[in-house]
């Protein structure tokens, strides 16, 4: 079998085609561009994806609920809904996700990592969130308005 080795970084390859596609994440080219939106990309598949956005196309429908997707994978997402199936788990606290970006962001809870900063005060925060919740103190916008005759 041969072996085609990335000078950059060492990393190896089966095929001299994943080689070519893989030198692209170190020299930042793009050479697929969408005709609709202008944004570009390193591999054509993930242009022929995104042309599913823009189309309407919607071919992965749920067995279980009928609702239909452009993209496997989110379909294989909702499935998770019907399944309960979290296969993401938290080394720290057993706590399990059904995506691995939500697993991401729990794991901020156990360390120091507070990667959101507030350009007013300096405050750091975890999640993105909680830095928008936390701009409106600078603000005062209050987006949310109570229904009852209240003093508040």
């Amino acid at each position: 079998m041969n072996r085609f080795e990335c000078d950059q970084c060492g990393n190896c390859f089966s095929q001299e085609s994943r080689l070519k596609i893989h030198k692209r994440t170190h020299s930042r080219e793009k050479p697929f561009e969408c005709d609709q939106c202008g944004k570009c990309f390193s591999q054509a598949n993930t242009l022929k994806e995104l042309t599913k956005t823009h189309s309407g196309e919607k071919p992965f429908e749920c067995d279980q609920c009928g609702k239909c997707f452009s993209h496997a994978g989110n379909l294989k997402l909702n499935k998770r809904t019907h399944s309960g199936e979290k296969p993401f788990e938290c080394d720290q606290c057993i706590k399990c996700f059904s995506q691995a970006n939500t697993l991401k962001k729990h794991q901020r809870t156990h360390s120091i990592e507070k990667p959101f900063e507030c350009e007013q005060c300096g405050k750091c925060f975890s999640r993105e969130s909680h830095l928008k919740l936390h701009k409106r103190t600078h603000s005062g916008e209050k987006p949310f308005e109570c229904d009852h005759e209240c003093v508040f």
